[in-house]
């Protein structure tokens, strides 16, 4: 009787450790999980504030150079591909597109010198500038919480849980491919 007692005892421990363990690494996991859907969120919202900021900054340029439309236009599409984008690859490439056609806008505004002197430009300027750094730090943050995430669903023991509770890996914000290139612009 004594021995069939410690055995019941030394199994509901293990069990008890078990159930510890699962139910510690389902926690932690979803906290990770939640971080990095957070910092997806801060990332979203430093793009929709950049996206604010173009159409203000596009009218002030269009005034002074309404002969580079296709400048315009391609600013445009990449505005709209960034509001469509739902995946972070999705995001990441759209992002890439924006910041090429905000480069060839700024080498049209190079020519205008009075535009770059103009009150209002500047103060877009500033704001998207700021707002490109938000969106830096954003990326680095979200990348960050990912990188803590994606570790902690394949260490012991939460890795023997993770896929059981449907915790995936989760993309790194990349640039697009050829995004290191500086864009080449043509007048």
């Amino acid at each position: 009787m004594k021995r069939s007692m410690v055995t019941w005892l030394v199994l509901g421990a293990l069990l008890l450790i078990v159930v510890l363990s699962a139910v510690s690494s389902y926690n932690g996991l979803v906290s990770s999980e939640t971080t990095v859907d957070n910092k997806a969120a801060q990332i979203d919202t430093q793009l929709q504030r950049r996206e604010d900021v173009i159409p203000n900054l596009v009218s002030t340029v269009k005034g002074y150079a309404a002969h580079e439309e296709k400048v315009f236009t391609a600013i445009a599409d990449a505005r709209s591909k960034l509001s469509g984008a739902r995946t972070t690859a999705e995001k990441a490439a759209a992002n890439t597109e924006l910041e090429g056609a905000l480069s060839r806008l700024l080498v049209v505004v190079e020519n205008y010198p009075i535009l770059k002197a103009d009150t209002q430009f500047t103060k877009l300027m500033d704001e998207l500038s700021g707002t490109e750094n938000r969106i830096a730090v954003a990326r680095q943050d979200y990348n960050n919480s990912v990188t803590a995430y994606n570790t902690k669903i394949k260490k012991f023991p939460a890795a023997l849980y993770s896929s059981m509770f449907g915790f995936e890996k989760k993309d790194f914000f990349k640039a697009a491919p050829g995004a290191e290139k500086v864009p080449e612009v043509k007048f």
